[in-house]
């Protein structure tokens, strides 16, 4: 099956350049151009392609904008941004608009070719660098939300302690694996519990289930 492909830059060279990569591979068809973003939202509405390779800086729409036009008339669009903006904001602004690939211009080239074929599939297909940016600022942003979660309430023996509770182990059983006394185990569960404002095990079990400390098998 082929895939048609719509290419969308402001730079004449640059189209020509994706053009011929693209071209050259047998199981990809360009059939059609655009330098800004109001005129790449006309022809895919006219032309719908698979997929359509487009910039964020073009004039009159810009990138972003013209991919979240796109997605709501023509959500079977698939859109890769090609472009030299690797902040995070540029980044998730496009995933927000229902991007489904994000490539940094400096590894443009078989790796498009990858791209084209990913979305067309349905997957996602992010470049490494820009993986690794959506990775650090997923992180940034968890650290920040488990600053105000209970957990963080708990030091590291008390997380310990309560997974082993929820868990079913009794204090001596627990006391055994940590090396503790069972009356400093009941110390630890009776002061987490009551940092938690938690009053009996099935509450508390819900709690680490919810967290992520154990599961439901």
């Amino acid at each position: 099956m082929t895939i048609r492909v719509f290419l969308a830059d402001d730079h004449t060279v640059v189209r020509d350049g994706l053009r011929f990569l693209l071209q050259a591979q047998n199981d990809i068809q360009v059939i059609g151009d655009a330098a800004d973003g109001q005129e790449t939202v006309q022809r895919t509405l006219e032309l719908r392609p698979d997929v359509v390779v487009m910039d964020i800086a073009m004039p009159r729409l810009n990138g972003i904008e013209a991919a979240r036009q796109i997605q709501e008339v023509a959500p079977q669009v698939q859109v890769v941004i090609l472009s030299m903006y690797s902040t995070s904001e540029h980044i998730f602004r496009a995933l927000q608009a229902g991007v489904r690939g994000y490539l940094l211009k400096e590894s443009a080239g078989a790796e498009l070719v990858k791209a084209v074929r990913a979305v067309s599939a349905g997957r996602r297909y992010l470049s490494e660098k820009v993986a690794d940016l959506v990775a650090s600022d997923y992180v940034r942003q968890r650290e920040i939300l488990d600053a105000n979660s209970p957990l963080a309430q708990l030091s590291a023996r008390e997380r310990q302690v309560l997974q082993l509770v929820v868990e079913g182990a009794s204090s001596a059983e627990i006391a055994r694996t940590l090396s503790l006394s069972p009356k400093t185990v009941d110390t630890y569960r009776s002061r987490l519990m009551q940092k938690l404002g938690i009053d009996d095990l099935p509450a508390l079990v819900k709690f680490a289930i919810q967290h992520g400390l154990t599961s439901i098998d």
